[in-house]
C-alpha cells in the first residue's frame, strides 16, 4: 500500500559509540543561535501563514514557454490554493484563478472526496490541478466538482454546471476536446463545447468507464482510466466491474452522527475489479478491445501511445507482481504481443515507475532494477543498453532532450540521502554529469522537448526553493526563492533553528543504517529525552538533507531529541536492503529500530529511560511491534492509525511482500500486531481517525479489544469524521499537544 506516514521529518547531531557522524562527536552542551529569539509552539506549527513559506504546487510551463504557472496557496489560509501565472516577457505575476470567488463552495461527492484522498490531497481546498491548452492560450481548471477554461486575459468560461461532478478532466493532447467522467461514463466534447458520453451506460452499478480501479490509484499511483492519442484520434479507455469485489462496510464515525458506506474493497486474498481496455474514437464509434491475455486475474499498470499514436503499449502485471510484460498493441484492431518481460529478483518483488519514455525513433529508455538497483537502460532495435550503473539508485527520469540526446535524471549517486540531478549522453552514457549543488536534496522535472528544468531544492537550513535552469543547471530564475529574510513566516524563529547532523550505524548483515538527529540547546551533565520517530515501511526514506519542517524544531524547543533512522525495507537502497521484508514484516524493521534505540542509550546525553517511540500508519504499525518485541527498550509509544491486521488491507499492497494470506498464513499470523498484544508492558497511546477508509478504524478496534481482553492498559484519542489523515490548523495542534499531555503523563520529559 502506499500507507501515508504523518511525519514531521526530525533533524540534528550525533557522537561517539560505533557510529559514524559526519562532524565528529558532539559535545553534550550545544548552542544554535543568538538568546533571543521567538520560542516555537505546537499551535504556530499548524497555524497560517505556514513556516514553510511559500511553497508551490504543480509548478507547469505553458506551450510557447511564455507564461510559468503554479498553485499557490494564501497567507491567511494555509489549505486553500490559488492558480497563478507568470509573463517571463513582462516579468509580472497575475492570479489567473481566485479560487474563494469562482468557487460554489458545494460540497464534494463522496467518489471525489475518495479519489482526493488516494492522490493524498484530501485535506486542500480550491484548486488542486489544472492542465493547459496546446496553443498555450487557455487553462483547464477543475474547481468544486465543475470545470472551467481560464483565458489569459482574465475571463473564464464555466464549462459544467451539474449536481454531479467530473471526475479525472483533461484536454487532449492537440487541445481539440475536454474530456470527463460523470456517471460512472466517458464524456468527450469539443473544448469550450458541449460534452457528451461515449462509453455505454451499463445497468451495473458496479461498472465505470474511464477511471482507475481503487488498488490503481491507491498502490499504483494511476489515477486515471483513459488515455488520449497524441493526434487525438483515439482514446484508450478502461472498463472496470466491480462486481467479484468484496463488500466491507465501512463506518464513518463523525461528531454528530455515523454515515456508513458499502464500500468495495478488495482485502488480501480475495478477489480484485475485473478489468478491460478498450480503444475508440473520440465520438465513441470503433471501439475494440485490446487483447489483455487470458488470464484475467492480472493488474493494468500503465498504458502509453507511441509518439506516432500507430501503437499502444500497456504494462501488464501478474497477481503475484513478480512478472511484468510490455503488450504492443494494434490500436485498430486490439491485438497485442509482448514486447518485454521484467522478472522480479527471487524473494522480491516488481516495483512499478514512470520513469520511461518512448522516444521518436521508437527506442524506449526505461527504468529497471534488473541489476540490483533501480537503473536506467535502452531498448533500441531490439538491443538493451545500460544507460546508468552502480551501487547508487535512479529515483526519476526528469526529461529528454532528443535532438542533442541528452538525458537528465535524480539519483542518489553522490550520497544516499541527497537527491541530486544528473545528465549523460544518449551514445556515451558513462560520463554522467551533476547538475544540483551537494548539501542539498533535489528533484527536477522539464519541459517535454527537454529545453528547460524545473529544480526544487532544501536543505536543512532552507524550505524549499523552485528556480528555473538552463540544461547545463545554471539558474535562470527564481520561481520562488523563499528567501529566510525578516518578511518569512519562519523569521521570528530562526535564530534558534536546530541544525541537522546525519551518521550511520550497522545492521546486523553489515548494511548502513543512516540516521538523523535534533537536539535541544542542551546544558552540560544533563539528559535529555528522546522522540523516537519512525515509519519502516516500503516505498519510503524519510532520513535525507531535506528541510525537516518546523514540528521537530517545537519539539526540540521544547527540550525532546528527535531521531529518525531508515531500516531495512526501506526505499532508494536497492533490492536487496528492500526485500529483507519480503513475507517478514515486522522484523528487520523492528531489529533496526532497536539497533537505533541501543545507539541512543550509549549516547552520553541521552536520558536512557526517556526514550519514546512513535509512528504513524506503517509507523503505528511499527510502534506496536517495537514495543511487543522489546518490553521495556522504549519509555512509552504512540501508534497512530495503525495496521493491526495485514488481511484488512488491500490486495496490491499486502500480497506483494507478503504473498496471498490463503497459501502464506502462517506468514500473515507472524506479521499481524494482534497475536503479541498482551506482550505489551510500556505505556501505550493508540490514536485513529474514525472515517479512516485506508487503515480502517476496524485496525484500532480489533487491538483495543485484544488489549481489553488481556486487561493491557492502555490509552486512546479517536477523532471523529478524519480520515487517515489527522489534520488542520486546531486538529493538528490538538494532536500533537495530546502526545505531548501523554508523554508528560509517563515521565517522558526533558530535565529541570
Amino acid at each position: 500500500m502506499r500507507l501515508l506516514p504523518i511525519v514531521f521529518v526530525a533533524t540534528l547531531a550525533l557522537v561517539g559509540s560505533g557510529a559514524s557522524a559526519e562532524s565528529g562527536p558532539m559535545n553534550t552542551a550545544q548552542t544554535v543561535g543568538p538568546a533571543v529569539a521567538e520560542s516555537l509552539s505546537i499551535e504556530r506549527v499548524f497555524a497560517s501563514p505556514s513556516l514553510n513559506g511559500a511553497v508551490p504546487r504543480g509548478v507547469q510551463l505553458s506551450p510557447d514557454g511564455r507564461y510559468l504557472t503554479l498553485l499557490r496557496n494564501r497567507k491567511d489560509d494555509r489549505e486553500r490554493w490559488d492558480l497563478w501565472g507568470y509573463d517571463r516577457t513582462t516579468g509580472k505575476w497575475t492570479m489567473l484563478v481566485d479560487s474563494l470567488k469562482l468557487g460554489s463552495g458545494k460540497e464534494l461527492s463522496e467518489a471525489e472526496k475518495m479519489q482526493r484522498e488516494r492522490m493524498r490531497v484530501g485535506d486542500v481546498k480550491g484548486i488542486v490541478s489544472y492542465s493547459w491548452s496546446a496553443d498555450g492560450k487557455s487553462i483547464l481548471v477543475p474547481l468544486d466538482g465543475d470545470l472551467f477554461l481560464a483565458h489569459l486575459d482574465g475571463n473564464v468560461q464555466r464549462l459544467t454546471g451539474t449536481k454531479e461532478d467530473e471526475l479525472n478532466p483533461a484536454l487532449s493532447e492537440k487541445g481539440g476536446y475536454v474530456s470527463f467522467v460523470r456517471d460512472r461514463r466517458l464524456w468527450v466534447g469539443p473544448t469550450g463545447g458541449a460534452a457528451a458520453p461515449i462509453t455505454p451506460e451499463e445497468k451495473a452499478e458496479t461498472v465505470h468507464w474511464g477511471e482507475a480501479e481503487f488498488v490503481a490509484q491507491e498502490e499504483m499511483a494511476r489515477f486515471t482510466g483513459y488515455w488520449w492519442a497524441p493526434d487525438d484520434s483515439r482514446i484508450a479507455v478502461e472498463r472496470f466491474d466491480d462486481a467479484p469485489v468484496g463488500i466491507v462496510t465501512r463506518a464513518a464515525i463523525g461528531a454528530e452522527g455515523t454515515r456508513t458506506f458499502e464500500q468495495r474493497y478488495p482485502a488480501a486474498g480475495t478477489p480484485n475489479a475485473l478489468v478491460a481496455l478498450f480503444v475508440t474514437r473520440p465520438d465513441g464509434t470503433g471501439r475494440v478491445e485490446v487483447d489483455l491475455g487470458a488470464d484475467r486475474d492480472i493488474y493494468l499498470a500503465r498504458v502509453n501511445w507511441s509518439p506516432d499514436a500507430k501503437t499502444l503499449y500497456v504494462q501488464r502485471m501478474n497477481r503475484e507482481q513478480t512478472r511484468l510484460d510490455m503488450l504492443t498493441v494494434d490500436p485498430a484492431t486490439g491485438k497485442s504481443r509482448v514486447l518485454f518481460t521484467e522478472t522480479a529478483a527471487p524473494k522480491s518483488w516488481i516495483n512499478l515507475s514512470n520513469s520511461y519514455r518512448f522516444l521518436d525513433d521508437g527506442s524506449l529508455v526505461w527504468w529497471s532494477e534488473r541489476d540490483g538497483f533501480g537503473h536506467l537502460w535502452r531498448l533500441k532495435d531490439g538491443q538493451w543498453t545500460q544507460l546508468t550503473k552502480g551501487p547508487w539508485v535512479v529515483s526519476g527520469l526528469v526529461g529528454i532532450d532528443q535532438k542533442k540526446g541528452r538525458l537528465f535524471f535524480t539519483a542518489n549517486k553522490d550520497e544516499p540521502i541527497a537527491q541530486q540531478v544528473y545528465a549523460l549522453d544518449l551514445t556515451a552514457p558513462s560520463k554522467i554529469e551533476r547538475l544540483t549543488e551537494q548539501g542539498w536534496t533535489n528533484g527536477a522535472s522539464m519541459d517535454r522537448k527537454g529545453q528547460t528544468l524545473l529544480v526544487s531544492r532544501s536543505s536543512d537550513a532552507q524550505p524549499p526553493q523552485v528556480y528555473l535552469a538552463h540544461p547545463h543547471g545554471k539558474r535562470i530564475a527564481w520561481v520562488e526563492e523563499n528567501r529566510l529574510d525578516a518578511s518569512h513566516p519562519y523569521a521570528p524563529y530562526l535564530a534558534n533553528h536546530h541544525p541537522a547532523q546525519f551518521g550511520t550505524i550497522k545492521a546486523t548483515d553489515g548494511s548502513d543504517l543512516y540516521w538523523r538527529m535534533v537536539t535541544p540547546v542542551m546544558e552540560p551533565g544533563k539528559r535529555y529525552p528522546v522522540f523516537f520517530q519512525h515509519y519502516g515501511g516500503p516505498t519510503a526514506q524519510n532520513v535525507t538533507r531535506g528541510w525537516g519542517g518546523a514540528l521537530s524544531q517545537a519539539l526540540a524547543a521544547r527540550g525532546y531529541i528527535v531521531f529518525e533512522i531508515d531500516n531495512r525495507g526501506t526505499e532508494n537502497r536497492g533490492v536487496k536492503f528492500a526485500s529483507q521484508i519480503w513475507h517478514a514484516m515486522g522484523s528487520v524493521e523492528v531489529e533496526d529500530q532497536k539497533a537505533g534505540a541501543l545507539y541512543l542509550k550509549s549516547l552520553p546525553f541521552v536520558d536512557p529511560a526517556r526514550i519514546a517511540t512513535y509512528g504513524w500508519s506503517y509507523g503505528g504499525y511499527m510502534t506496536l511491534k517495537m514495543l511487543e518485541a522489546d518490553q521495556g527498550l522504549y519509555a512509552a509509544g504512540i501508534a497512530g492509525a495503525p495496521v493491526t491486521k495485514w488481511e484488512l488491507y488491500d490486495t496490491t499492497y499486502t500480497e506483494r511482500y507478503l504473498g496471498d494470506p490463503n497459501k502464506n498464513p502462517k506468514v500473515y499470523e507472524t506479521s499481524d500486531a494482534l497475536a503479541d498484544a498482551p506482550k505489551i508492558k510500556d505505556p501505550l497511546l493508540i490514536v485513529h481517525g474514525m472515517a479512516d477508509d485506508n487503515v480502517v478504524f476496524e485496525n484500532s478496534s480489533a487491538m483495543i479489544a485484544r488489549l481489553q481482553a488481556n486487561a493491557v492498559p492502555f490509552e486512546m484519542m479517536l477523532y471523529p469524521g478524519y480520515t487517515h489523515r489527522v489534520s488542520g490548523p486546531k486538529i493538528g495542534s490538538h494532536l500533537w499537544n495530546t502526545i505531548l499531555t501523554f508523554l508528560e503523563r509517563h515521565g517522558v520529559t526533558p530535565p529541570k
